[in-house]
């Protein structure tokens, strides 16, 4: 028996968790950085936005702490759903695209396309928002 097909055997009993590896770390981390902005409004970052110009700090920054509970929620809860789990996975997937993107946007834009984002854990919660929005639970 060949090397590729010994670890083949020994990883087949564990492809169905790969996914949920993926989802758990994404949905965890997400609801984890969406609480950390509790109690609601966050007041630094609402102090932050009305120094960048953002009309209404406190509604938006209060939605994007939620945002960022409930679709972390999403990607795991979408996952036990069965069939209508899989419009909630994307969902969830696609807000926490939005909701990075927007984080780039505003707090990492000397950031873009340079070592410093490639080396950050706000690459992988992106990429793997994209990866949950395109495959949802396929």
């Amino acid at each position: 028996m060949s090397i590729s097909h010994y670890l083949d055997s020994v990883a087949k009993p564990f492809e169905g968790l790969a996914p949920w590896i993926l989802r758990l770390v994404l949905g965890v981390s997400f609801i984890l950085h969406g609480l950390g902005k509790f109690p609601l409004p966050p007041e630094k970052m609402v102090t932050w936005f009305e120094s960048l110009g953002i009309a209404a700090p406190e509604v938006v920054t209060s939605l994007v702490a939620i945002g960022e509970v409930g679709a972390g929620a999403a990607v795991i809860i979408g996952g036990l759903l069965g069939r209508a789990g899989h419009i909630v996975t994307r969902l969830g997937g696609g807000a926490v695209v939005v909701i990075m993107i927007g984080a780039f946007y505003l707090a990492h834009a000397d950031w873009f396309i340079t070592q410093k984002l490639f080396m950050s854990e706000q690459i992988f919660i992106f990429a793997l928002g994209l990866y949950f929005s395109i495959k949802g639970n396929n």
